[in-house]
């Protein structure tokens, strides 16, 4: 049952079906707190008289949960709204339903209790989710449909990945964006000003569960540390890029990475300036966005695979500028083998991201785990060529600004 005036997003409502633990991921300010307190209220509208509220503290429980302006005493009719008992940390309806109080740093003290529902907040900050969680799951266990729902921004914690994949768990998801109507004027854009596309704002904002799946050659630690601005003079700009093997007029993702070098010997650093990539694109598509890049970045060269289109790459290239240098690198070693010291790289401190390249962030810290879902790493391919020919290769001559 919802409240008379409160319009909530798709994901704010309890999935359909049979599940016995509803999981709602989201940012900062996603409305999170108000989907929870909605859906305890609307069962015990419909008869359910015992609830669980178990918060991080039970401070945070009595703050956010009951007593905040999206918790269960600031929703709905003032005549249906509870009292709560703070002696007995207990939530009474007029209709006799009750709801107690639990903080998550005593687990034990879930034992003996016994609920209908239960209502779970910021579940990937409690001191030890897993034992909590196994604590409470053994008390709700009354009427005819136990269920719990746990509103938390993710962390990436070995209880929260274990939850999601587990049977009778659904997941909804919510970014704080989908709830700047009810959020201060200017909150969403100034924190996406400060925090947007970095590691704690896909986090925090975007409600994303950021991890590192284990034998991915990049960690996301290393690349957020990767990030600095602005970057500094550079004495060699180049465009890489990985086009699509086939000749279909739409095909796969085209990589196409922008990137200077500054330095010498071991000190010599590279700085990833831009990720062009996009797809599917035609061949004319990506072409002319590489020589976009070329000129708006003042760039000495493009870079493209030799045995993966580097010859149609200078064709189709040379006819929408001719004046373009391509050159062509050859692999004669797999992606992974390619793609490690340049993770090597990272690692040592040597190369630098000058703005937020998501998807690219994604990609290099999916790549090389099992079960990847990304079967054509475009655009790390692209990165890979241009660190390794900024950092890798044989020394380049200067560089020459074109007047």
């Amino acid at each position: 049952m919802l409240e008379l005036g409160w319009s909530p997003h798709e994901n704010q409502i309890p999935p359909g079906g049979a599940w016995h633990t509803w999981l709602f991921l989201g940012g900062r300010g996603a409305g999170k707190t108000r989907a929870g307190a909605e859906w305890v209220r609307g069962r015990i509208l419909e008869g359910a008289r015992r609830v669980a509220l178990v918060g991080p503290t039970f401070s945070d429980v009595r703050e956010v949960m009951i007593e905040g302006v999206s918790g269960l005493r600031s929703i709905g009719p003032p005549d249906e709204r509870p009292v709560y008992e703070s002696s007995r940390h207990r939530l009474v309806w007029p209709n006799g339903a009750e709801a107690f109080a639990f903080s998550a740093t005593d687990p034990d003290g879930l034992r003996g209790p016994q609920f209908e529902l239960a209502w779970i907040d910021e579940f990937a900050a409690w001191p030890d989710p897993q034992m909590a969680l196994d604590t409470l799951r053994m008390g709700v266990r009354l009427g005819s449909d136990p269920r719990i729902v746990i509103t938390t921004t993710p962390r990436p914690i070995a209880a929260l990945k274990a939850l999601m994949k587990q049977s009778g768990v659904r997941v909804t998801h919510q970014p704080t964006s989908a709830n700047a109507d009810h959020l201060a004027p200017g909150f969403v854009t100034a924190m996406q000003a400060a925090y947007g596309g970095s590691v704690l704002g896909r986090q925090e904002l975007e409600g994303l569960l950021i991890d590192d799946p284990p034998g991915a050659l990049w960690k996301r630690s290393e690349v957020e540390a990767a990030f600095v601005a602005p970057p500094p003079d550079l004495d060699r700009l180049i465009v890489a890029v990985d086009p699509p093997v086939t000749s279909h007029a739409r095909s796969d993702e085209c990589g196409i990475v922008v990137a200077g070098a500054v330095g010498e010997g071991h000190a010599r650093r590279a700085f990833v300036l831009a990720d062009e990539s996009f797809g599917p694109a035609a061949p004319a598509d990506w072409a002319e966005r590489v020589v976009a890049a070329w000129h708006a970045h003042q760039a000495d060269a493009v870079v493209a695979e030799s045995n993966q289109g580097g010859e149609m790459v200078s064709e189709i290239i040379a006819t929408i500028d001719p004046n373009v240098p391509v050159r062509r690198v050859h692999a004669t070693r797999g992606k992974r083998t390619r793609a490690e010291p340049v993770a090597a790289l990272y690692s040592a401190g040597r190369v630098f991201h000058a703005g937020r390249f998501s998807a690219l962030e994604d990609q290099m810290c999916a790549f090389g785990a099992p079960g990847s879902t990304a079967s054509s790493p475009d655009r790390v391919d692209a990165l890979v060529w241009a660190i390794s020919a900024l950092l890798l290769a044989s020394p380049a001559m200067p560089r020459l600004r074109r007047l």
